[in-house]
């Protein structure tokens, strides 16, 4: 098939670098992004659970879920993970103390918490490796995963 010589490919020619080009957000190419990983998901809101977890499937992650604190650790006891991602305000068990618990569990375990009072949590609260508020953007959420595994 031949490609006509539009007014628009003149405008927006394919390079070898349109995609730097067109996206003025400077999103991660897709070379960048880390897929299939096995991550835990912790988030007592179920709604906002099912988005995140819709969000890291698209990039091809095993996720499992826990709406609550024991039940994040009880998983996290039971098999392999390679990233953990905590919600703060839970009922029962907070973010950062599940967070210094699953230190205990697997210190190596790298941990991304999501909260809606970023600005309010001092750094006793977040014994984390990355902090992103909410709401946030999927490509917060990839570069924080793309920081820590890569």
């Amino acid at each position: 098939m031949k490609v006509e010589n539009t007014d628009a490919l003149k405008r927006f020619p394919l390079t070898s670098n349109w995609y730097q080009k067109c996206c003025r957000n400077g999103f991660m190419a897709e070379s960048n992004r880390i897929v299939g990983k096995r991550i835990l998901l912790v988030e007592d809101d179920r709604g906002a659970r099912e988005s995140i977890k819709l969000l890291l499937t698209i990039d091809r992650h095993a996720v499992a879920e826990a709406n609550e604190g024991t039940t994040a650790l009880e998983l996290l006891k039971s098999q392999p993970f390679d990233l953990a991602i905590v919600d703060y305000f839970m009922p029962g068990m907070r973010g950062s103390q599940l967070a210094l618990r699953i230190r205990e569990i697997a210190p190596s375990l790298p941990i991304i918490m999501i909260t809606a009072y970023l600005e309010k949590l001092t750094a006793a609260d977040k014994p984390v490796d990355v902090a992103i508020g909410k709401p946030f953007a999927i490509e917060d959420l990839r570069r924080a995963i793309a920081k820590l595994l890569a």
